[in-house]
């Protein structure tokens, strides 16, 4: 940078950033390689530990409380740690147990597990184990129902579709399409980068 005749000791990435997110409505989030997508991601997340933050994050008019905010969140990153040993239907039970609050009800866990799962179009698979990393495509459906079990209100994706085919992606979208029409905030990091 600096042989380029950047003088800064400084980076602002990303610049001058306005925008705001509405309930059932898939935000893409779209731009050239570098452009800061990602830091724009993790800083509106609360997982920008490095550097200087400045300027102003509101919700619903609000400053942002990352203690709070954090309980209305849900965070699919581009790659995951599934077991590939377990069953859909446990995974997405267990990851209902650790993060609802203990006061809710079993009866009513298991009701939202099952509607998550058939949200996301696993309640055909629920039976079968999770898969082998190599096997991406329901992998990322998991992904998505496990973290919407804890029932956010806003979802951050990042690049669901990479490395998908045309078809897995296509199926991957109308499930975040399906999740958007339950009255929640989608935004996608670069949501179309299917393989062709």
């Amino acid at each position: 940078m600096r042989e380029r005749g950047f003088t800064q000791k400084k980076l602002q990435l990303p610049c001058d950033i306005t925008c705001a997110f509405r309930l059932g409505v898939l935000t893409a989030l779209m731009g050239v390689s570098g452009v800061g997508k990602t830091t724009l991601i993790n800083v509106l997340v609360g997982r920008k530990t490095s550097g200087t933050i400045e300027g102003d994050i509101r919700i619903g008019g609000f400053p942002k409380v990352q203690e709070t905010f954090a309980w209305i969140l849900g965070y699919c990153e581009q790659t995951d740690i599934h077991s590939p040993q377990i069953i859909v239907e446990e995974s997405v039970v267990y990851s209902i147990w650790l993060r609802l609050h203990p006061e809710i009800d079993s009866k009513t866990k298991f009701e939202f597990v099952k509607e998550v799962l058939e949200i996301i179009e696993l309640d055909e698979i629920k039976d079968y184990l999770v898969g082998m990393p190599g096997v991406i495509e329901q992998r990322k459906w998991f992904t998505i129902s496990v973290e919407l079990v804890a029932n956010p209100s806003i979802i951050f994706m990042d690049e669901p579709t990479t490395r998908l085919d045309a078809r897995a992606a296509a199926i991957v979208m109308r499930a975040t399409k399906n999740v958007a029409e339950t009255r929640r905030i989608l935004v996608l990091r670069e949501p179309w980068k299917a393989r062709a």
